[in-house]
């Protein structure tokens, strides 16, 4: 006898992004995009939260009328499939989603609606403006009430768009309101690129009727108190543009620290890593811990833990194979990648974090002290002689071995290009010399105008030799502390009155 296996009924769950930062999604939103099999998507879907889906969903746009697009949601989930219906703020306060949303209810499919954090209270929010509990909120490209709208308490809130402005303005003013009363226009709100511009009610089209795109009009005494609150377009790097110079899967830790200090990073990969041409050395290598060869093992980075930890896996080897040996990481970036894997390092320079400040708190061989006086140093094909050199002038007999192979990157397209030329970032961020030579290589030196972190000194030293000035290096070399000490930096020189507001950006009309 045959036993059928019933397929999961599938469902449609109605998601609402939130007002654009995709940080503000809930939790269940994000569980619901993690796990959809299927999203139906509106075109003003910040494309941050669609980042947040499950990388093999199927994304296809919401076409046709309310009841077409109702259609297409139930077919989907009687097929078996977990379906999101993504919309832009808040699914229930768009009139064609509620006619989705009402469509499948007269359906035997489950269906859930989960909330978007509404524009309304998150924009106000990130602008600074404390709306209290008493406000108002109006879409003002429908009909309104003026003169109820007028006399209601406390701020107003609108949705609107540059063309309206000069209508709600005149309308507020002409049932009852102050024509200096404070106003804030936000643009791209809780975004990367959010602007608020502080005018009054007399100076609202003047001041803002030439920005494009859809606008929250905060209207009220509030407005007047934001600079005190106002906290997303205060931070130090906000508005900037900074060019990240790392390979792909290195480059999200940095670029999610920049955005925490409201910076735009712009990954460019200068470099591609590579296994080595030959894997017989690595395979000795990793046989010579295993039988005990080595007293120690260097990691001078983390795509060098990365190698080992990956010829680990090829022969079912997992953290006991270093057993009896002992770890030493050139810095805390390499360390925080060995600690990754449940090992903590016996030696990590407390000084300067480099080949030089490594080799100052190395021990010397001690041929009483020391069973074996041999060490594994698994690095890239380019690196530097320093370290093994070092070593063997402290007495220890050295096995330097190509753990991975760096290979220059193709050339960023040409509008990145000319950006780096021109001084279109704000700055850049290097984590290695060979960022530094490999951006040059296939993009151009920085312009001048452009801010230069380096993360430690052989990096500073490999951007001067290529007439590039060096503005930030930090105390420790680690990605967190150099996207910091840019920050600082930035904030002094703000302090100071050495640098100009963060630069407009521009937006495209919807």
């Amino acid at each position: 006898m045959t036993t059928r296996v019933r397929k999961s009924p599938g469902r449609v769950a109605f998601v609402g992004s939130g007002p654009g930062d995709a940080g503000l999604l809930t939790v269940r939103a994000a569980d619901l995009l993690e796990r959809g099999e299927l999203l139906v998507t509106d075109p003003d879907v910040p494309s941050d939260v669609l980042d947040a889906a499950n990388p093999g969903a199927e994304v296809r746009p919401a076409v046709g009328d309310p009841g077409d697009v109702a259609r297409d949601l139930v077919n989907e989930a009687k097929a078996g499939r977990l379906v999101v219906r993504l919309v832009a703020g808040d699914p229930l306060i768009h009139s064609g989603v509620v006619a989705e949303a009402q469509a499948v209810a007269r359906t035997n499919v489950a269906f859930e609606i989960v909330p978007g954090v509404p524009a309304a209270t998150a924009v106000p929010a990130y602008a600074g403006i404390a709306l209290g509990a008493t406000y108002t909120e109006v879409d003002v490209r429908g009909e309104i009430d003026w003169r109820g709208l007028a006399a209601t308490p406390g701020p107003i809130v609108l949705n609107a768009t540059a063309s309206h402005l000069a209508e709600a303005a005149s309308a507020l003013v002409e049932h009852g309101l102050a024509a200096q009363t404070p106003v804030a226009v936000t643009v791209d709100g809780t975004g990367a690129a959010q602007r608020t511009i502080d005018t009054t009610l007399a100076s609202l089209h003047a001041d803002a009727g030439e920005i494009a795109g859809p606008l929250v009009v905060t209207v009220g005494a509030a407005v007047s108190h934001r600079s005190k609150l106002s906290w997303w377009e205060s931070r130090a790097l906000y508005g900037w543009r900074v060019l990240v110079p790392r390979t792909k899967d290195q480059a999200a830790e940095m670029s999610e620290r920049l955005r925490l200090h409201g910076a735009i990073p712009s990954e460019v990969p200068t470099i591609s890593v590579e296994p080595p041409r030959s894997p017989a050395q690595m395979e000795r290598s990793v046989k010579g811990l295993v039988d005990g060869r080595y007293q120690w093992i260097v990691f001078t980075s983390t795509n060098a833990v990365r190698a080992v930890w990956e010829k680990f896996a090829e022969f079912g080897l997992d953290a006991r194979a270093f057993s009896g040996v002992k770890i030493a990481c050139v810095g805390e970036a390499t360390a925080e990648k060995v600690r990754s894997f449940g090992i903590n390092p016996e030696l990590v320079p407390s000084g300067e974090q480099s080949s030089e400040g490594l080799l100052e708190e190395f021990p010397p061989y001690d041929d009483i002290l020391d069973p074996v006086e041999r060490v594994l140093l698994p690095r890239a094909d380019i690196a530097t002689e320093t370290l093994a050199a070092g070593l063997r002038d402290r007495g220890w007999e050295i096995d330097d071995v190509t753990a991975y192979r760096t290979v220059r990157a193709a050339p960023p397209p040409a509008e990145t290009r000319e950006m780096i030329k021109t001084g279109g970032f704000d700055a850049v961020c290097f984590t290695s010399s060979s960022t530094v030579r490999n951006l040059v290589g296939i993009a151009g030196k920085p312009h001048t105008r452009t801010l230069v972190a380096c993360i430690g000194p052989k990096t500073a030293e490999t951007a001067r030799e290529f007439g590039l000035r060096v503005d930030v290096q930090p105390e420790h070399a680690t990605v967190p502390a150099l996207v910091d000490a840019l920050a600082e930096y930035a904030a002094r020189l703000r302090a100071e009155g050495a640098l100009p507001p963060p630069r407009k950006t521009k937006r495209a009309r919807r």
